[in-house]
């Protein structure tokens, strides 16, 4: 109920790892998002870095697994928490972790093409008469602006 909320954008830093919880799966791996900040002369400069560890549940593992790896850039959205443990020499420590509700690429640093995940049941031309209606959309000649002739400007970062 009280959970905190967080959104991060950053690199992948080691490649995810797969394990069962009981009779759950779970996708681990840790994030580094950089900051950048401009200096007087108006070029740029490192800033800090923040780590977190990452783990992904539930339909996040299927997604995750087959899609991300070591490097990527991500945006990854859940509820972050510290992790209090002892480490080797018996000293205690702490880490930021992040139980992830959504992960995604980030895509001003990357290129991706959108697979959907269908129910168990489906078919794969269950959707096709919903694309075509929608693809037809605007070909009635009683919606035109007079834009046909425009040319699709690209959005910037």
């Amino acid at each position: 109920m009280f959970e905190t909320n967080i959104s991060i954008v950053g690199n992948i830093v080691n490649h995810p790892i797969r394990q069962r919880v009981g009779e759950q799966e779970v996708i681990r791996f840790r994030l580094a998002s950089n900051s950048r900040r401009r200096t007087p002369d108006g070029s740029w400069e490192p800033g800090n870095t923040l780590f977190v560890s990452v783990s992904c549940w539930g339909k996040l593992v299927t997604g995750v697994g087959a899609s991300l790896v070591k490097g990527d850039a991500v945006i990854v959205v859940g509820q972050v928490y510290t992790s209090e443990y002892d480490d080797r020499e018996g000293v205690r420590r702490s880490s930021v972790e992040v139980r992830a509700t959504a992960v995604g690429p980030d895509l001003s640093r990357c290129v991706a093409r959108i697979e959907t995940l269908r129910p168990s049941g489906a078919q794969a031309g269950d959707d096709q008469p919903a694309q075509e209606e929608a693809e037809g959309a605007g070909d009635d000649e009683s919606t035109s602006d007079g834009a046909e002739d425009a040319e699709a400007l690209p959005l910037s970062a």
